[in-house]
């Protein structure tokens, strides 16, 4: 993992910050860092603490135990001078049904003290027309889609200029195209200095839009770091595809490595090629233990050779953002909407 930045360097940190529900524990111990100006994907299981958390950040619940520091300010003893900076989006937007979706941004941006009312119209159009929702302001949001209505709690968040914002699940009921959008709205957020902080289950949109991660596991922050590092943690593996399975097991083991029995290679049943001629052969692949453990690939290739073992394909894979979650949670991932 990678090493603590400096607190000031830190948008929000928290120091064995824990939760008791009575004698459940819903957050237990977790030294949260997340950098300044990245885009911070905070996964996890249901029930894994991440929304419970996201409340004692944003002052919606207190802790039993820990210390919370949001923009360089202890919470919640400075949330007057911390929430004007924070836009969020936690649990689902809830609006008026019955009002437009312009009208209820006008509502929540007078409810704001520090708001100039010389100024809401223009930025609530601003927030409206960001988020890809200025066509249908003056609609009403009892006809909005869920996807819509998710869309415009995001435009809440952005009535003033935030330095961090806050999304539980941002984009929820979007379809393909407003993934997209969502996904390029948070990407312009951190281009203009705006740390996101990010709960989702997707594993392709964080993959895509978030820089770094924490993964939450029954209460517990069991991994964090950049999503490189994230990766490189996993489990990374030889594939190899040859017709000397045997041979090349026998290779493998004397360089450390242990392959597992094979499988036919993709294409026709029998191993062969889906454009026919000799047959492939089979898939071997052979874990990889600590770095530096083993010899570079080109040397494992090379020593494949020398014996004699056909190789009709190398490759070095890393281990995945999803392989790495599956290993430290033991439950699997949505992958896709």
């Amino acid at each position: 993992m990678t090493a603590v930045a400096p607190a000031a360097e830190l948008s929000i940190e928290t120091r064995g910050l824990s939760k008791r529900f009575g004698r459940q524990l819903a957050v237990d111990g977790v030294d949260l860092a997340v950098p300044k100006g990245s885009v911070f994907g905070f996964l996890g299981p249901n029930g894994s603490g991440k929304t419970t958390t996201i409340r004692i950040l944003l002052g919606l619940a207190a802790a039993s135990s820990g210390s919370v520091r949001v923009l360089g300010e202890e919470m919640p003893g400075q949330l007057r001078s911390v929430l004007p900076r924070v836009g969020a989006l936690v649990e689902g937007p809830a609006f008026y049904p019955f009002l437009s979706g312009a009208a209820n941004l006008l509502r929540f941006d007078a409810a704001d003290p520090l708001a100039p009312a010389g100024t809401r119209r223009a930025r609530v159009h601003t927030a409206l027309d960001r988020v890809g929702l200025a066509h249908a302001a003056d609609k009403k949001v009892r006809a909005y889609s869920l996807g819509m209505k998710q869309r415009l709690g995001i435009a809440n968040a952005l009535l003033a200029p935030r330095e961090l914002l806050v999304l539980d699940e941002p984009t929820n009921g979007l379809d393909p195209q407003g993934t997209r959008e969502v996904r390029h709205l948070v990407r312009s957020l951190a281009a203009d200095g705006a740390t996101v902080f990010v709960s989702s289950h997707l594993l392709a949109e964080v993959e895509q839009i978030c820089t770094h991660a924490a993964i939450m596991s029954a209460g517990r922050l069991v991994a964090q770091g950049t999503m490189a590092e994230l990766r490189q943690d996993g489990h990374a593996r030889i594939r190899l595809l040859t017709p000397d399975a045997a041979a090349a097991a026998r290779v493998l083991a004397g360089l450390g490595l242990t392959a597992d029995g094979g499988s036919p290679a993709a294409g026709r049943p029998d191993g062969g090629s889906p454009g026919g001629g000799a047959g492939a052969g089979q898939v071997l692949y052979a874990p990889l233990p600590a770095p530096g453990a083993v010899p570079p690939p080109e040397q494992v290739v090379a020593a494949l050779v020398s014996a004699g073992v056909r190789v009709r394909g190398f490759a070095l894979e890393q281990g995945s953002l999803e392989d790495r979650f599956v290993e430290l949670t033991g439950e699997g991932f949505d992958v896709a909407q």
